[in-house]
């Protein structure tokens, strides 16, 4: 509950100066799927309601409470329709002990939310057949949701904005949505995606991504961690990912653009016998350009694996890399200066520490490489004599994935972890 109690404000209503009146007092309301009844005025445990409908039937208003019993599951989609404040949110969320409760398929979406200033926390959305969460509103915060088993954990529409997910585990959503043999359609398969972003400015934080990764007829395998289509300004940041396909790839429809987006402190690690870092490209492209990607202290280790590319037309004007180790089995990167041996035509790319059988990019002045010395195949902390170490620059960061402070800090490293 203290997180609950966190985003809840006494709000004031100011009608003239100098006098302020009390909001009206918010209701907060219990579901019990096991001993509820939607008969009962839901406003204490003992009162519960039972039903995802007794829910979506609810004009909630802004500072209202609606917290699932712990342990419960529930059938069906729960749709939040209804908006709160900045300074009044509506607020979901968990009472009791036990497992998160359950809001699961097989249904198109398990959370629906259309509504903007809403706070979701201590959820589980499984088994549905499109979106654990569907975000359609803006300024929603998810903090410590779990979505796993749909074909997308969550996903965050066009026009949906300003959104913050973090503290989450978004897990095995490895079902597709399209999946066609290639005699049918060879190039069409999709899905297993732990974020599907479409919209601008969220921010996705402090979240463990793993399992994103299914069978495909058209590429083996496919499935991301994160997604980013028709969206511009997105912030991935401190995140751990397992065994995900791919880490990120970018593009847009025409008319569209996804530009701006940064990716930085996250942790990148599969034993998966396929899969990449990062994939964007230029205005080649059919689903390009791409425009000002940045990617900074990513920690990267891929033993079957690809680590960035950036082609159709790739320059420093789409890819910036700073301060990134990539260690992989396979292609460390490649930008179309490799090909077209044009300078113009590469990523700006420096600071990092890069290991692997294949270059396809010329090194930044100051890159190597090198192995980088990780703790293990999945703990990508540094050890001593690391040639990471001191090889980067202040990107502005204050704190590495660790939490580590390092706003003073007179050196940084390469990657995610400072030594």
């Amino acid at each position: 509950m203290h997180k609950l109690a966190a985003v809840l404000t006494t709000a004031l209503l100011i009608t003239a100066p100098g006098v302020a009146h009390a909001a009206p007092a918010a209701t907060t309301y219990y579901v019990d799927s096991a001993a509820g009844n939607d008969a009962a005025a839901g406003t204490s445990t003992s009162t519960a309601w039972k039903s995802l409908a007794k829910v979506n039937g609810r004009a909630l208003q802004p500072g209202d409470q609606v917290l699932f019993k712990r342990g419960g599951s529930w059938t069906g989609t729960l749709q939040l329709s209804r908006s709160g404040t900045s300074d009044a949110p509506i607020v979901i969320g968990a009472y009791g002990s036990g497992a998160l409760p359950k809001i699961g398929g097989p249904v198109l979406n398990c959370v629906n939310v259309t509504g903007s200033d809403i706070f979701i926390g201590d959820l589980r959305a499984s088994g549905c057949n499109w979106a654990g969460f569907e975000l359609v509103g803006d300024s929603i915060v998810m903090d410590t949701v779990q979505a796993d088993a749909n074909v997308v954990g969550v996903s965050i529409v066009d026009g949906s904005d300003w959104n913050t997910v973090r503290w989450s585990t978004i897990v095995d959503n490895n079902k597709m949505s399209v999946l066609t043999p290639k005699e049918v359609n060879p190039d069409d398969d999709s899905g297993a995606f732990g974020f599907l972003v479409h919209g601008d400015d969220n921010l996705i934080s402090r979240n463990t991504i793993s399992g994103h990764y299914a069978f495909s007829y058209d590429y083996t395998a496919d499935g991301a961690a994160v997604e980013i289509f028709n969206g511009n300004r997105n912030r991935i940041e401190f995140n751990v990912t397992r065994e995900n396909e791919t880490f990120t790839e970018l593009g847009h429809e025409e008319g569209a653009t996804a530009d701006d987006n940064v990716f930085a402190y996250n942790s990148v690690t599969s034993s998966k016998p396929q899969g990449s870092f990062l994939v964007t490209r230029g205005a080649q492209s059919n689903i390009g350009p791409v425009l000002r990607t940045v990617a900074v202290n990513n920690s990267v280790n891929l033993p079957n694996g690809n680590g960035w590319s950036c082609d159709a037309g790739c320059g420093p004007d789409i890819l910036k890399l700073r301060n990134n180790i990539v260690k992989v089995g396979k292609k460390v990167g490649y930008d179309d200066s490799f090909d077209t041996g044009n300078p113009a035509d590469a990523a700006d790319e420096d600071r990092g520490v890069y290991q692997g059988s294949v270059y396809q990019f010329t090194l930044g002045t100051h890159s190597v490489k090198a192995d980088p010395l990780y703790t293990s195949a999945t703990d990508l902390r540094l050890k001593a004599g690391s040639p990471a170490i001191a090889r980067g620059e202040d990107t502005g960061y204050d704190y590495d994935l660790a939490g580590k402070d390092i706003s003073t800090a007179t050196h940084w490293d390469a990657g995610a972890y400072q030594y």
